[in-house]
């Protein structure tokens, strides 16, 4: 049983991919205080999670409730120590897919995954944590990411005229906070950039690592950064002129300079 759960559940383009990569570099010495739970080990509910958050379905929600159970069946015993899951897509899609224009599904996967914690471990807290960004610049790096890594052929006015409600993050954070009876933390991207972890400091706050063990984290530097304005010029250019995915993955591909994929 751990002796607290801590769900960092986004959001997409909030520093996230940062907090992993300090998680991430630094697990053998978090792991005296902490049990981390990244992408790797959560493909199957990420999933799940992306099918809830654009089916909304009951039977969407039910697998994603069998899926979170599976993952805590899975856990070693941790008395002494607090699981920490950290991924973005805990929370659904990155508002854009398609039909998908909010992260109102992340209320309801919230408490869900506190309903199914505390029947698995009713005398462990549940913490929820979310990181927030300003609304200008979280619409700028959420489109960008969308013309990298999917199909998207909006240009950028389109896309904050079709997708305006995605980026109120803060509403968001308070619905959760409405919905489930646990404690939900947020912090703002922009209060990071001095901080020695940048955006993993906040959330390595309510996992109540010891000092020592703290004071010896390595940073990283920022992840996932976005690309230059010509290069997602020509991005927006592939997708608008390749309609067949391969295609468009293998040109994206040149142009980033990854070469064939096999």
């Amino acid at each position: 049983m751990p002796r607290k759960i801590v769900i960092h559940a986004g959001f997409h383009k909030t520093g996230t991919s940062t907090v992993q990569a300090v998680l991430r570099d630094n697990r053998k010495a978090l792991m005296p205080a902490l049990a981390i739970r990244l992408k790797g080990q959560m493909q199957e509910l990420m999933h799940a999670t992306r099918g809830y958050s654009t089916d909304g379905t009951p039977d969407a929600l039910d697998k994603v409730s069998r899926r979170f159970d599976a993952l805590l069946t899975d856990l070693p015993g941790m008395p002494r120590r607090t699981l920490l899951m950290s991924a973005e897509e805990l929370s659904g899609h990155m508002p854009g897919r398609g039909a998908l224009t909010d992260y109102s599904a992340t209320p309801v996967l919230m408490y869900l995954f506190w309903e199914r914690a505390k029947a698995a471990f009713p005398k462990t807290p549940v913490h929820f944590v979310f990181a927030t960004r300003n609304r200008a610049d979280w619409q700028r790096s959420a489109w960008a990411e969308h013309v990298k890594s999917s199909g998207m052929t909006l240009d950028y006015d389109n896309y904050i005229q079709r997708y305006a409600g995605a980026s109120d993050l803060a509403q968001i954070v308070q619905d959760v906070t409405r919905r489930v009876p646990a404690p939900v933390h947020s912090y703002a991207l922009e209060d990071c950039a001095s901080l020695p972890l940048g955006p993993a400091d906040p959330v390595l706050d309510i996992c109540d690592i010891p000092a020592d063990i703290r004071a010896a984290l390595v940073p990283q530097p920022p992840q996932n950064t976005r690309l230059s304005e010509n290069t997602l010029a020509a991005l927006l250019e592939i997708n608008r002129t390749h309609t067949d995915t391969k295609a468009r993955n293998t040109a994206k591909d040149a142009l980033l300079g990854k070469g064939p994929q096999t």
